[in-house]
């Protein structure tokens, strides 16, 4: 066993070397969805167990137990690969599993020897994984084998050979196996049929390969291969494209290749330098638990008896806040004490109830001992009478963090469902801004860094297709400043830092970069920027948060952004609307998700005031993923992780 773990151990670093080494080569800006073609390889097997029963006819006198050989393997392969991570692969392949045992002595002092050839079709339909700008992948999945060979060769010196088919061989096996390969791109970039040569290794433990219905023989196999791909792609088709606006302005320069980059660019509306926001802060209806205890996290702010006297709502309204950082701070220690806003509304509401439903995957007893913790401090700090408080205990929250089949940020997913979460009836604690969330707490903030206070780039496929980027910025008095090197399609650059002590007016704005071949790209376009004044006017802030992992819920929130956003937005005003979303799961993956959510939310908002009569609204909608430069929150603390899930919309009123 230790030769084999030392054998997958040199392989498997020699995967991980030529992956280092080529990760940024790209022979091939498309990449076909379909691929067919063949492979070869070589499998090295271990046997291990007991075989002295050979057949009816034939028991040997000593046992063999280790065996090892090399052995061919054979198959014809396709591959769906529908993205640049996941896709599927099958081989149907000729599989060679014989091996030489290690010779024995028999009772009368002869030496003897046996080899064994258990040939198979094997069938092995696997899961494709592939790693994100290299041409590097993984694969996992079943092996089911039919046996088509069985034979044996036996030897002991003064005995005549024995040739003949090993008894009692299943004629079918179920295994798995789990490998690695390359892909490296050989045919010529412009070629339509795109040809790779692909090494590959791969492991199939002894689980289900035990070939014999008696005795215990088991085989391990290593198998290390090539094989040759082949794929179909459609020429590109380049598209003039249309003259673009002044601002925001897409200048298109001189085609590549592979692929016509564009880039748009969109400046800051004219904002004043400091806006009073008054915001409407959701809040989660949700408190945390640390795991291996059952006591309230300390990070959540607890009172004593005499401090819970003096607790009122209003004294976490007023937030001094000066940039977007300092917001998150401001907002998460509103919710840290949700345990006293809780008992101070249903000390100020006697009529209230609610359920605490607690959650662990240790077991309802644990979830349950959760609510028991809410439920004692409410009742012992607030004077809260604990008949108003129903406990309860379950496996997984609803609705839980998780994906079903995921495999990825278990642990944080994790974190999320050891939780107690609090239901009520009564709309004093509970409203419509988060669903089932609490009623929502009103905050006034001061703010410079002001998110639409950006200018945005955007380079289509630059992630894709871009090793790196950056931008010069050039006022009118020749002063450059670089900003960057960026890796996602796109940036954002705080206006104020662009203009700094330059002038107003327009600035020449350059991008540079390079493709993963080697190709040099340059964009050039413009945006105006101006000095804003010192003038504070007051803004409006809402927020809306997901559950884990919905790119589709704006619906349930109609009711709240059609009757109580809406009507607040006067004709001539301005809307910015971000949305963002935790660090769990791919960014492509969240960075569209942030983009419908955004989108939709913007579709709400515009279908409600067109039904009002209200015209000249502007909209500023972005999505950022999981861009921790622009994340409201951090994402260390599963709280941080939901209030990411988000769309924040400011509503600058037009100026007077």
């Amino acid at each position: 066993m230790i030769h084999i773990n030392k054998t997958i151990k040199r392989l498997i670093i020699f995967s991980m070397m030529i992956g280092l080494i080529n990760i940024a080569a790209k022979a091939q800006t498309v990449l076909p969805t379909w691929w067919y073609g063949l492979s070869g390889a070589a499998n090295a097997n271990w046997y291990d167990g007991t075989t002295q029963t050979l057949n009816s006819s034939l028991i040997v006198p000593t046992a063999f137990h280790k065996a090892f050989g090399v052995r061919p393997y054979a198959s014809v392969l396709v591959e769906y690969r529908p993205g640049p991570v996941w896709g599927a692969m099958l081989n149907v392949a000729y599989d060679g599993r014989g091996a030489k045992y290690d010779a024995v002595v028999a009772p009368c002092n002869c030496p003897a020897t046996l080899n064994a050839d258990i040939n198979y079709i094997s069938v092995e339909p696997s899961l494709r994984i592939g790693v994100k700008a290299t041409s590097l992948y993984f694969f996992i999945g079943p092996r089911v084998a039919f046996n088509i060979n069985k034979d044996f060769k036996y030897t002991q010196l003064n005995q005549p050979n024995t040739v003949s088919d090993l008894s009692s061989i299943q004629s079918i096996q179920v295994s798995g196996q789990v490998g690695a390969g390359f892909d490296f791109i050989v045919s010529k970039p412009a070629s339509t049929t795109v040809v790779s040569l692909s090494p590959f290794v791969s492991y199939q433990p002894y689980f289900g390969q035990e070939p014999r219905s008696i005795e215990s023989l088991s085989i391990q196999t290593v198998r290390v291969g090539l094989a040759l791909k082949f794929g179909k792609v459609h020429k590109a088709v380049v598209v003039a494209a249309a003259p673009a606006p002044v601002i925001p302005a897409a200048i298109i320069i001189v085609a590549p290749p592979h692929h016509e980059f564009t880039m748009v660019v969109r400046g800051p509306i004219a904002v004043p330098y400091r806006r009073e926001v008054s915001e409407t802060f959701p809040l989660l209806s949700t408190v945390f638990f640390d795991e291996s205890s059952t006591a309230i996290p300390t990070r959540y702010t607890l009172l004593t008896n005499s401090q819970a006297l003096n607790f009122k709502e209003r004294q976490l309204q007023q937030q001094q806040t000066v940039n977007m950082p300092g917001r998150s701070a401001g907002q998460l220690n509103v919710y840290h004490n949700i345990l006293n806003i809780l008992g101070d509304r249903m000390r100020l509401y006697p009529t209230t109830t609610i359920i605490l439903n607690g959650a662990s995957v240790n077991g309802p007893a644990e979830g349950k001992a959760f609510a028991e913790s809410v439920k004692q401090y409410l009742v012992a700090v607030f004077a809260i009478d604990g008949s108003r408080i129903a406990v309860q205990g379950s496996f997984k929250p609803h609705p839980p963090s998780q994906k079903p089949g995921g495999t990825k940020n278990l642990d944080l997913l994790g974190a999320e469902n050891r939780r107690v979460d609090i239901e009520s009836s009564s709309p004093e604690l509970l409203s419509e801004v988060g669903g089932a969330m609490m009623r929502p707490v009103q905050m006034a903030s001061a703010q410079n860094d002001m998110p639409d206070n950006q200018v945005v780039i955007n380079v289509d496929s630059a992630k894709q297709l871009l090793k790196s980027w950056s931008v010069d910025a050039t006022a009118s008095n020749g002063t450059t400043q670089r900003f960057g090197p960026y890796n996602q399609d796109n940036a954002s650059i705080n206006g104020q830092t662009m203009l700094g002590n330059n002038p107003d007016g327009d600035y020449k704005i350059v991008m540079t970069g390079e493709t993963y071949d080697g190709r040099s790209i340059r964009k050039e376009s413009s945006v105006h920027l101006v000095h804003p004044d010192v003038t504070v006017v007051k803004g409006l802030r809402y927020s809306i948060v997901f559950s884990y992992d919905q790119a589709t819920t704006i619906a349930s929130y109609n009711h709240f952004l059609t009757n109580t956003v809406s009507p607040l937005i006067t004709s001539g005003s301005t809307v910015v609307i971000h949305g963002h979303t935790d660090i769990i799961g791919e960014d492509g993956y969240n960075q569209k998700l942030s983009e419908n959510r955004a989108q939709q939310t913007q579709q709400v908002i515009e279908h409600a005031l067109a039904a009002a009569g209200k015209t000249n609204v502007t909209f500023e909608t972005s999505g950022f993923g999981a861009d921790a430069s622009h994340s409201p929150f951090e994402n260390t603390l599963p709280e941080e992780r939901f209030y990411n899930r988000t769309v924040i919309i400011d509503i600058v009123p037009a100026n007077k």
